[in-house]
């Protein structure tokens, strides 16, 4: 086999293509959308000059990804933009709680938690690339650095709830809690912690930085080393089945969804992986909305423009009801919301004194409800005046993120749920290989899982090297 076919070109469709063209394959990626890059695009969602990122904004896996790291992205044109702290979470009483870049600022922000705080989160920080050598592989492997990965083990798989109690004061605590959102998880939900740990240490390991320019910057830095190496990318080329590409000779990986493999592979699956790719379940989704606005967000703590994410919730208590709500089917009466404010660093998002936001909610997979005034009345609860700044606005229930990128099934931005069996067989034993002789699956339904790294199309493209014949 020399040649190759990847199906989508998300980021982690694009990385599995450039792994194969680096081994020496013609490549060539099949994209549905007019602009490739799934749900890391870049687009002008509301008024003209102001770009927005359709999806993630915000990548302390992308800085920390070992993949991303074995390129030259300087001279591909990726250039992270790093705020002054990593993020920032107010609460209603005093000033607001930052993930600082260092431990040494992060133990003044925590005073009498900070020891415990860099005790619980410096391991995997001083020694990130250890880390992610393991953590970002397949599950079912021998680990390189096992003690430091039972280590990590052992906090992981502990619920947030649990892990929290080593915290005494509510600062920390809710610091913690908005960490440990981006989970996904009930926080009384096993391995709801790992999320926090590593989001913890990647502050002063990698930083939590946005690309210049949009996210857009990233997919477009993978498809100039890919067009380097000779492949090319076809965009607006929707492939409902694997019977519309000559695969003659041809080694196939897919950059979608279980639930979309069943249908594009049809009767070339085995009945055996068929049940498995019909037995994965996607997790809860996300209600998103993109702001032009007239100036900056007029947070009450001002603290909170130190940073590009902001953590909107209160305490701990407060956040770990919301996401409770979530995972049991129902709206948050108070949200958890993930803000980004990416024009606070990176002016060229938009026109000269405006700025660009978006805010988003986690609900129910599939959920109908407008929670536009949930999350408007929260951004407003420590920010005061906000509404006034709004220009514009664009709202995306779950099944308008589908709609735009097919992958967010239910507005799953995960790509499945995080339950234990889903994290150590994503999406079954096999992981990228489907029981079809050359057919993979390269998407974040596969390890590690959702996040902007290009681990899984990398993982998945070693795989199927490892596979061809000699």
């Amino acid at each position: 086999m020399k040649r190759a076919i990847v199906i989508g070109a998300g980021v982690n469709g694009l990385s599995a293509a450039v792994v194969l063209a680096q081994a020496g394959l013609a490549v060539e990626v099949f994209e549905a959308e007019a602009q490739p890059g799934g749900a890391a695009r870049t687009m002008p969602l509301t008024l003209p000059g102001f770009l927005h990122d359709f999806g993630s904004s915000v990548y302390p896996m992308g800085a920390g990804s070992p993949f991303f790291r074995s390129l030259p992205l300087s001279e591909l044109g990726l250039e992270w933009v790093h705020g002054d702290a990593a993020a920032a979470h107010p609460l209603d009483d005093g000033p607001a709680i930052m993930l600082e870049r260092s431990f040494e600022a992060q133990e003044r922000q925590l005073g009498p938690d900070g020891k415990a705080w860099t005790k619980l989160m410096r391991p995997v920080a001083d020694r990130w690339w250890d880390f992610v050598e393991d953590a970002l592989r397949p599950p079912l492997h021998v680990p390189a650095h096992p003690l430091l990965m039972a280590r990590f083990g052992a906090h992981a798989m502990l619920p947030a709830n649990v892990l929290a109690r080593r915290f005494h004061t509510k600062r920390a605590r809710a610091l913690f809690a908005g960490l440990t959102g981006h989970s996904l998880l009930a926080f009384n939900q096993p391995m709801s912690s790992a999320v926090g740990v590593i989001f913890g240490g990647t502050a002063p390991a990698v930083g939590w930085p946005v690309a210049k320019g949009g996210a857009q910057s990233i997919p477009n830095a993978l498809i100039r080393r890919l067009q380097q190496l000779g492949g090319a990318v076809h965009t607006s080329r929707r492939i409902e089945s694997l019977d519309e590409l000559d695969t003659r000779d041809a080694v196939v990986l897919c950059d979608v969804t279980p639930r979309q493999l069943l249908r594009i592979a049809g009767l070339r699956l085995t009945p055996g992986y068929r049940r498995v790719l019909e037995r994965f379940r996607f997790g809860p989704g996300a209600f998103k909305i993109d702001y032009a606005l007239s100036e900056l967000i007029p947070w009450k703590a001002a603290e909170c423009r130190r940073a590009m994410t902001v953590h909107v919730g209160g305490t701990f208590e407060e956040i770990a009801q919301a996401e409770y709500e979530v995972c049991t089917g129902k709206q948050a009466a108070k949200p958890y919301l993930l803000v980004a404010q990416p024009s606070l660093y990176d002016p060229t998002r938009a026109p000269a004194g405006r700025h660009t936001a978006w805010a988003y909610c986690h609900v129910p997979n599939g959920a109908t409800e407008d929670r536009s005034v949930a999350i408007e009345t929260q951004i407003e609860r420590f920010a005061p005046g906000f509404r006034d700044c709004v220009l514009a606005r664009r709202v995306f229930a779950p099944a308008d993120l589908e709609a735009m990128d097919a992958n967010l099934v239910g507005g799953d931005i995960n790509a499945g749920a995080f339950t234990i069996k889903q994290v150590l067989l994503r999406p079954g034993l096999c992981t990228y290989r489907t029981g079809t002789p050359g057919l993979y699956l390269c998407s974040a339904s596969t390890p590690p899982g959702g996040g902007v790294h290009g681990m899984c199309g990398y993982n998945a493209a070693q795989a199927a090297q490892r596979d061809l014949p000699v």
